[in-house]
């Protein structure tokens, strides 16, 4: 029976291998699969028939893939693990005594030549010999040293806030989070001592969904720093004290559909053409998570009439599903050009009906929709007028974009359709879209060019980071 089994097994993998080594052929690929296809036949024989030859014979096949695996890619075992796994775990079984039994083919096991079974026993040592030494390897590692100087002595930020501010998620529109500041260096990091603590006492609730977490990069504006918490909490905080200037709560229902319960950041902006102080002058923009975007006078933390809907931007308009807790936005949006540029977050794997992956700008003063890009729906970036609804389930954006005033472009990272591991039922634009950096006219909110990192993307590979612009200088 076992004998009988093995064979099947062998005979299916020989099978399999055969018949796409043969295509792969065809296209002008590796001749390894179709030959690996008749050994497993060979092999597959040979235990059918209970021959003791089995075992060197596969001992050979072993060595020589083995080698040709390590010959094509290198002591790598991300490359190596796919091309040798199977075949080293059927060499495994082999030489196990429970099938080495069924060799007989008329004469019994003690007068096998022991030669026989110690080279696919050494075979198999070999190989794992080797995948132990890959897995220590990493082929990819560049060794080297970076220059002590700096390349040029005026770097583009992308920002003209003093050095010790952070006015943007990134700090600045081009998202480099880097700070320029020296004071604290290698030298001095260790003597540092805390100089306040401040409690902002959202606490993670029983009703919570799992993924409730803090993940908030505060801005630093002057002497004051802005931040929210899991339930949307807005906070202002005095930089040199830790004191509380004001905090806003917007209300979050709780919802057990919601799949992420988080915040990212807040946005902050103030008129350049207002050089006085006064209500709303300079604003404090708060993403929710029950889809809201919501003013807020970054002085006082009241609520801006003046933007949206008495302070208020619904971003489930226009979306063509609304059960509530499927959309929400977890980070903060871009303020450019007078635009308040934003995208939103969706229930990964939960419904083929979910809201579009729409990305909208609005403008920063008034709230007023501006345009609207759906991957769904890429060239209509006006705003849609009512009774239109955008595109569900198409990719969206749930990091944070980075724009670049000079070009007119806003580069934003986008996810993949939901369901994430569901393949069927993609079109054009999704094939294009998913999974991918997305430049768009600042202006427009046409599409300038798309970078895709994972096509037909089946893993969740999302572009999860905020994309990171800089001026190359070659020297």
């Amino acid at each position: 029976m076992l004998n009988f089994l093995t064979s099947g097994l062998l005979t299916l993998i020989g099978l399999a291998l055969a018949v796409g080594g043969a295509w792969l052929i065809s296209l002008g690929g590796s001749w390894y699969y179709a030959l690996a296809g008749l050994a497993f036949l060979v092999a597959a024989f040979l235990s059918f028939k209970r021959k003791p030859a089995l075992l060197p014979f596969y001992a050979v096949f072993l060595v020589a893939s083995l080698a040709w695996a390590v010959w094509e890619t290198g002591f790598d075992w991300w490359q190596l693990g796919p091309r040798g796994g199977l075949t080293v775990l059927i060499g495994l079984w082999l030489i196990t005594p429970v099938f080495r039994k069924t060799l007989t083919s008329g004469q019994p096991v003690p007068d096998v030549k022991p030669t026989r079974s110690f080279l696919l026993e050494g075979s198999v040592v070999l190989a794992v010999i080797v995948a132990v030494y890959s897995m220590m390897n990493n082929p990819n590692e560049v060794t080297g040293v970076l220059p002590g100087d700096p390349v040029v002595s005026s770097p583009s930020y992308g920002g003209t806030e003093p050095d010790g501010d952070w006015h943007q998620y990134g700090r600045t529109p081009y998202g480099q989070r880097y700070s320029p500041l020296d004071q604290i260096n290698i030298e001095n990091v260790t003597s540092l001592e805390q100089a306040w603590v401040y409690q902002t006492g959202d606490m993670k609730r029983v009703d919570d969904v799992p993924e409730t977490t803090y993940q908030v990069t505060p801005l630093k504006v002057g002497e004051t720093l802005y931040l929210c918490t899991p339930h949307s909490w807005a906070i202002a905080i005095d930089a040199d004290t830790g004191q509380e200037k004001w905090k806003f709560d917007p209300g979050i229902p709780q919802n057990p559909d919601r799949q992420h319960q988080t915040c990212r950041g807040v946005t902050y902006y103030k008129d350049p053409g207002v050089t006085e102080n006064g209500p709303c002058t300079a604003r404090v923009f708060l993403p929710t998570s029950d889809a809201r975007l919501i003013a807020l006078d970054a002085d006082t933390g009241e609520v801006c009439p003046s933007f949206g809907d008495e302070g208020t931007v619904h971003l489930e308009t226009g979306m063509p599903y609304n059960p509530a807790g499927y959309y929400y936005s977890t980070s903060p949006p871009v303020a450019a050009d007078g635009k308040l540029i934003i995208g939103g977050a969706v229930n990964d794997n939960y419904s083929t009906k979910s809201q579009s992956g729409v990305i909208r700008a609005y403008d920063i003063n008034t709230g007023e929709l501006i345009w609207n890009w759906d991957s769904g729906n890429p060239d209509q970036t006006e705003p849609i007028p009512e009774g239109q609804t955008y595109t569900a389930n198409s990719p969206n954006s749930w990091s944070v974009s980075s724009a670049d005033e000079v070009l007119g472009m806003i580069y934003v990272p986008l996810g993949n359709k939901v369901p994430d591991q569901l393949g069927m039922n993609r079109d054009e634009n999704v094939e294009t879209y998913s999974s991918s950096i997305v430049a768009l006219s600042l202006e427009t909110g046409q599409v300038q060019w798309v970078r895709q990192t994972v096509h037909h993307d089946l893993w969740d590979m999302d572009v999860p980071a905020q994309p990171a612009l800089f001026i190359l200088h070659l020297i």
